[in-house]
């Protein structure tokens, strides 16, 4: 098969197609002709030499496949060769084909053709643990998005609006605002040229948000905390300004404030089974009706996965960016 390889830590030219053998599926797992790949920012910071895989996972980026099931290891139960799904992965989603943990697959949502179907698996296990598991955000609540036009926006945007939240974010430019509105958000503030903090408190009447997505970290932090509400959540989820900040105690005690965030790649496969389960019940009703709609900005052939990347850290895009075989 040809899969994508990283030469060595660098800029996007390191990622180079090479003929890999076709994985075998383990206890567990099943073997997925892929249709698609997701590209997500963390497959930036791998192909940088800043985020290695976990211990067993495929060296070959790619976090999230969609396709067709191809064979299925011993033991694998509920899916079958011939099923067409999207899947989370640890690794090893730019190639032809990928080994998948069978409770990490999905089924394709009905009307929704296989390769949009890439484009779920990473950002919507992302947002229901982070924004509805971990933040709590229940309807009538508020939620402020940081980047929301990335993957992770948009899906984020989409899914607390459909579950009866009011809806903020941030983004760094008009169009980019005006995309984070037309997905539900109610005001988008482009941090380029307005202080998100005082244009939510006067939006939500003095009272700050429930809870903030953050992917920001360092200078955000501190911010974070003044836009919360009483009882308000801060739930962290990147660093992309820095993993260093000062936290003001007094603010967090005053207002009762929980700060709390995850990452996704390194959790066992029963966490990742459970966030699978809920999105099940409570999201794929949502992709089926249209209510809610990945949002894809591009799709690029497998070999062209540094193109890809390129745009992906030209930060131009909005939505997700895919690769197809």
């Amino acid at each position: 098969m040809i899969a994508i390889e990283i030469r060595e830590p660098g800029e996007p030219d390191v990622l180079v197609p090479v003929e890999r053998p076709i994985p075998v599926p383990a206890e567990g797992e099943v073997l997925i002709r892929v249709a698609a790949a997701g590209v997500n920012r963390p497959d930036v910071f791998q192909r940088r030499g800043r985020y290695a895989p976990p211990p067993g996972a495929s060296d070959t980026p790619g976090l999230e496949v969609s396709g067709t099931i191809e064979t299925v290891g011993p033991g694998v139960t509920g899916v079958a060769a011939g099923d067409a799904v999207c899947a989370l992965v640890s690794g090893g989603g730019y190639a032809e084909y990928c080994v998948a943990p069978a409770p990490q697959c999905l089924p394709v949502p009905r009307g929704m053709d296989v390769v949009t179907a890439a484009a779920i698996p990473e950002t919507f296990f992302t947002v229901w643990t982070n924004v509805f598991q971990r933040g709590r955000l229940q309807p009538g609540e508020s939620l402020l998005v940081h980047g929301g036009s990335s993957g992770i926006g948009t899906t984020a945007i989409q899914l607390a609006k459909a579950r009866g939240a009011r809806v903020f974010a941030t983004a760094g430019s008009a169009d980019k605002c005006a995309a984070c509105e037309r997905l539900g958000a109610e005001r988008c503030v482009d941090y380029r040229t307005s202080d998100f903090v005082p244009v939510v408190r006067e939006l939500t009447g003095g009272r700050g948000v429930d809870v903030v997505l953050d992917m920001v970290g360092g200078d955000y932090f501190a911010r974070n905390l003044d836009v919360l509400a009483v009882e308000g959540r801060l739930v962290e989820i990147a660093t992309l300004h820095g993993v260093k900040a000062e936290v003001n105690l007094q603010a967090v005690m005053a207002r009762r404030l929980t700060i709390t965030g995850s990452t996704l790649r390194p959790r066992p496969i029963a966490d990742k089974a459970a966030i699978a389960s809920e999105l099940r019940q409570h999201v794929w009703p949502l992709l089926e009706d249209g209510t809610v709609k990945p949002v894809i900005h591009a799709r690029f052939p497998l070999r062209d996965a540094a193109e890809a990347h390129r745009v992906m850290e030209s930060s131009v895009h909005t939505g997700k960016l895919l690769l197809t075989t």
